[in-house]
């Protein structure tokens, strides 16, 4: 079947030939019987006869005997070869490329693709038109941007929220933000190692708002409020964080682009920036609401460390990170690991 295709490509490249009449493309006979066709600035596509004898032979070889004349090189990796070439100053380009792996053969012609699969009883061909090759840069870099919630997960085998352990968290509220700058470096097709350092911003909400978090002696307390009407309670923290992440893209494996389904995994790191509590309530007795912070970072472990992972499909890619150490520091009664989970931007 391949030579077939080949046959027609041939056949085309012909045409092609015959059928530009634009004043960037000429064809020029030298002599020796040499055909030249110049195309752009310094494009040259040369065909070279030294003899009649030579053009007669050409005339009536058949598609076999071009092909073995041509005494193409397949690539034992890829499986490809390359029928037609063409060379510039600017480089190569090529025209004309065939991959064939067992039963089924795939030819190149320009913006054309042919798909031939002869695998079952009938042979199947499928064309595809208007399609390019879809870019996998070696090395890149990007930002993105880390949207969800945050919640923990009591160390203690106790539910947030019990009488000796952390007040439960509030999901809507618990904003997890994170801005991030990565470095990608493709280790092979489909494969990537990636590399990012970014800033990102804890929040947890309280689902009790009468509970309020305060600078203890050597820990941090939480206290109920029974005088004043609590509005909202929560404890937040930033950390300048660095991550390095293996990313499988099947989409590019498979030559879908961003179609195709990604995981990635990895571990991260960070030190903390920051770290307060913050109260908001409103007299018993009435009036507007006020607002207590109070600066809790000195209960709050310095560093951070944990394991992060992606999921994407299509054009939409979801994280989620576990910290392996505890949320405030060691020692405290509160032993409790942050997680967090949402979308990428």
């Amino acid at each position: 079947m391949k030579k077939y295709l080949l046959m027609f490509c041939l056949m085309g490249l012909v045409s092609l030939a015959h059928g530009f009449d634009s004043p960037e493309l000429a064809t020029n006979y030298a002599q020796n019987d040499s055909i030249i066709v110049e195309f752009g600035k310094s494009g040259k596509i040369i065909l070279v006869i030294d003899n009649k004898e030579d053009f007669e032979r050409l005339k009536n070889m058949n598609v076999n005997q071009i092909i073995r004349e041509l005494d193409l090189e397949v690539d034992e990796k890829t499986g490809e070869l390359v029928v037609v070439e063409v060379q510039s100053k600017k480089g190569s380009r090529e025209i004309v490329r065939v991959r064939e792996d067992g039963p089924e053969t795939e030819v190149h012609i320009g913006g054309i693709k042919i798909y031939v699969d002869e695998s079952g009883k009938d042979t199947k061909v499928k064309v595809e038109t208007g399609t390019r090759k879809r870019s996998d840069p070696p090395f890149r870099t990007y930002f993105n941007l880390d949207l969800g919630i945050n919640n923990y997960i009591d160390g203690g085998g106790m539910a947030p929220g019990g009488n000796t352990s952390a007040p439960a968290v509030k999901g809507w509220g618990s904003w997890n933000v994170g801005l991030n700058w990565m470095a990608s470096q493709r280790i092979s097709k489909g494969f990537h190692w990636d590399l990012g350092l970014g800033v990102q911003w804890y929040n947890f909400k309280f689902e009790n708002r009468d509970f309020q978090a305060i600078r203890g002696d050597g820990d941090i307390e939480f206290i109920q409020r029974t005088d004043v009407n609590g509005f909202k309670s929560k404890v937040s923290a930033s950390y300048l964080t660095a991550m390095s992440l293996f990313k499988l893209d099947f989409g590019q494996m498979n030559d879908q682009g961003k179609r195709g389904f990604r995981i990635a995994a990895g571990p991260y790191a960070g030190y903390r920036l920051g770290g307060r509590s913050k109260f908001v309530y409103r007299d018993l007795g009435g009036g507007g609401r006020r607002k207590d912070f109070e600066s809790v970072g000195t209960h709050l472990n310095n560093f951070r460390y944990g394991i992060r992972g992606e999921l994407g499909v299509g054009r939409v890619n979801f994280f989620t990170t576990y910290d392996l150490n505890t949320l405030f520091k060691t020692g405290s009664q509160y032993e409790v690991n942050p997680i967090a989970f949402g979308i990428i931007f």
